[in-house]
């Protein structure tokens, strides 16, 4: 007999890995790891635990990883809707942030992003924003899991004079978190029309020296390609990859625009692809090929973009769309079944920045990032397959807990490590600050 810290006992328990759905099974978990899965039936045989959990109405699923955020512009969600991207970038977006991000700004959105994403499933997060220390540094409060992105442009912003510097303060936070059991970083440059030759093939290099990823957006727009055949008299991804850069450690966000033989040099190179269905719908960006990018064998995981445009990070409604317009775009109604867009969402999205011996599924071995969601709701009845009814019919107000690495960061939907009353009260101030100047 083993005295655990931790018995989850649940109605389903879908742990993606290995697939399937095993009911009426227990998750044992000790110092912050998944060390078992097994039929309830079986537990007292072998264990006995400091907490224990029966959750008769419950999935317990992976805890979702969003591949893609911009977790401070939850401050700015909403500010400047119904409009095309470089409108929205260039006469609302960069010079809201012009006038409001610091670290303060950054601390206080993070921190609202996070409580959002905990409420709603997810357990890390991959980020692309000023001040990533301070992203990272909220994150490792909280107990958050984060891949944090060392930001690249080629001119000065709020963080950064230019190129060396945003490498020279990108490394010392990659130092700073070395060895972090929940930090994690990859190099960010921002898109290939902000960033320059030189900048990449240093962030190539440097990749390779210190083994982390690259997260970039990357053909999101028509306009975007039309500027690379302008400027470089190529499409943008070709030349990205003449540069070296399409590799298993690139990270490529939105790919809204995709010729089949440019689907080829991703599945080739090993390339993940990062889809935000929802932001690139709201900003009509275009339609990313999932159907084709699958069938080709290019890993596709699902993240939400920032609140800013989407507006929220809602990963059960992110599932729900990534699986409609796959079937809609392929005319397929088989495309990205339901255990697909899961997967996109929890392993896939694990594998993408580079964690998936650390987390993405319920394989013991891995750390205890969980998500409990309520199917006895009337928006959920009857069950017949739990995982088409979290995909298609199920909201993230029916999640009611979760972990990461075992610490129980939501609880009967109550936020256990953040003050939700503080929290509140911060985001109407800056509401009101930056709608008086807006």
């Amino acid at each position: 007999m083993q005295t655990v810290d931790t018995l989850i006992h649940a109605r389903w328990i879908i742990p993606v890995e290995p697939a399937g759905v095993y009911q009426h099974h227990c998750l044992v978990v000790d110092q912050g790891r998944i060390i078992a899965l097994l039929p309830s039936q079986d537990v007292p045989l072998h264990y006995t635990a400091t907490t224990q959990l029966h959750l008769d109405q419950h999935a317990l699923i992976p805890g979702l990883v969003n591949v893609h955020t911009h977790a401070a512009m939850n401050l700015l969600r909403g500010l400047a809707d119904d409009l095309p991207l470089m409108d929205w970038l260039n006469n609302h977006i960069w010079p809201a942030e012009n006038t409001w991000v610091d670290p303060e700004f950054v601390r206080d959105g993070t921190e609202l992003a996070i409580a959002e994403m905990l409420r709603g499933g997810t357990t890390c997060f991959n980020d692309m924003y000023f001040f990533p220390d301070v992203t990272a540094r909220v994150a490792a409060h909280y107990g958050m899991r984060a891949s944090v992105g060392l930001i690249m442009f080629d001119f000065p912003t709020v963080w950064a004079s230019g190129p060396e510097e945003y490498m020279h303060k990108g490394l010392a936070l990659h130092d700073d978190y070395r060895g972090s059991p929940l930090i994690t970083t990859a190099f960010a440059p921002h898109a290939p029309y902000t960033v320059s030759d030189a900048p990449l093939q240093d962030i190539i290099s440097k990749a390779e020296e210190i083994d982390i990823p690259i997260h970039m957006h990357i053909h999101e727009t028509a306009d975007e390609v039309s500027q690379g055949l302008a400027q470089y008299q190529q499409r943008p991804l070709r030349r990205l990859h003449q540069l070296g850069l399409l590799s298993p450690r690139l990270q490529a966000v939105h790919m809204t625009q995709l010729l089949d033989e440019e689907i080829a040099l991703l599945a080739e190179t090993g390339t993940h692809v990062l889809h935000c269905p929802e932001s690139n719908l709201k900003i009509a960006s275009g339609f990313c090929p999932v159907d084709k990018l699958v069938k080709a064998g290019v890993n596709v995981a699902i993240g939400t973009d920032g609140a800013a445009s989407n507006n929220d990070l809602d990963m059960f409604s992110e599932m729900r769309t990534a699986a409609l317009l796959a079937k809609a775009v392929a005319q397929d109604a088989t495309s990205v079944p339901a255990s697909l867009a899961l997967r996109m969402a929890t392993l896939n999205g694990a594998r993408a920045l580079g964690l998936e011996e650390e987390t993405g599924s319920l394989l013991p071995g891995k750390a205890a990032d969980i998500t409990a969601v309520h199917l006895g709701e009337i928006e959920s009845l009857p069950v017949y397959d739990p995982i088409s009814q979290l995909v298609y019919a199920t909201g993230r107000h029916q999640v009611t807990d979760v972990w990461v690495a075992g610490q129980q960061l939501l609880k009967d939907r109550v936020l256990t490590q953040m003050d939700e009353h503080a929290l509140l009260a911060k985001a109407r101030e800056w509401g009101n600050k930056i709608g008086s100047k807006s």
